[in-house]
């Protein structure tokens, strides 16, 4: 079976986005060892799932990026694997895709399940608070890597739900030196 694995940006206390979803508190001057290690995560996937609010800035970014002749070529190389993997879109008003390379899907848990039990490599999440939220919710995640940004925020939207505890165990953690550590989890049974 395949596995399900989340990959998320993360202040240090808990919050993926400011509260109206602004990044401008994220590490963006990545160093060396962290692109390594994000090298080698992207390399772990063959299909990408997302909800429909991430889908269109995802898409256009790294498109962007790929025919950008100025973009460092470790970037580039990125979002070529970005744009060429296909896609899963989940949505409830989305009924077809109008993105190359991208599928979309209206049941989330049917659907993931169903990726899970086709051959290939694992899968990869990327996506907002609430999508990643749905997933956490109802158990298809089955690996957590947190990348913990060095900047506490005081509020914003977090992927998991108030009030409804998560139990985590901690597969490793990696400190990089721009001051992200990676806390890689998979949830307690």
């Amino acid at each position: 079976m395949r596995k399900l694995k989340l990959q998320m940006q993360i202040s240090v206390d808990g919050f993926v986005g400011g509260p109206n979803g602004e990044l401008d508190w994220m590490t963006w001057n990545w160093s060396e060892d962290i692109k390594d290690y994000v090298t080698k995560l992207t390399t772990s996937f063959d299909t990408i799932v997302m909800g429909r609010k991430m889908v269109e800035g995802f898409v256009t970014h790294w498109t962007n990026v790929v025919s950008d002749q100025n973009a460092a070529a470790d970037e580039r190389a990125s979002a070529k694997i970005f744009v060429d993997t296909p896609k899963v879109v989940f949505s409830r008003t989305l009924n077809k895709s109008s993105w190359d390379n991208t599928t979309v899907e209206n049941d989330l848990v049917g659907g993931i399940e169903k990726l899970k039990n086709t051959s290939g490599s694992d899968i990869i999440a990327y996506g907002g608070a609430n999508f990643v939220s749905n997933l956490i919710e109802n158990g298809l995640v089955d690996d957590l890597y947190l990348f913990v940004n060095p900047t506490a925020i005081g509020k914003g939207l977090s992927i998991f739900k108030e009030g409804k505890p998560t139990n985590l165990k901690l597969v490793n953690a990696v400190p990089f030196e721009c001051g992200i550590v990676l806390h890689h989890y998979q949830p307690a049974l």
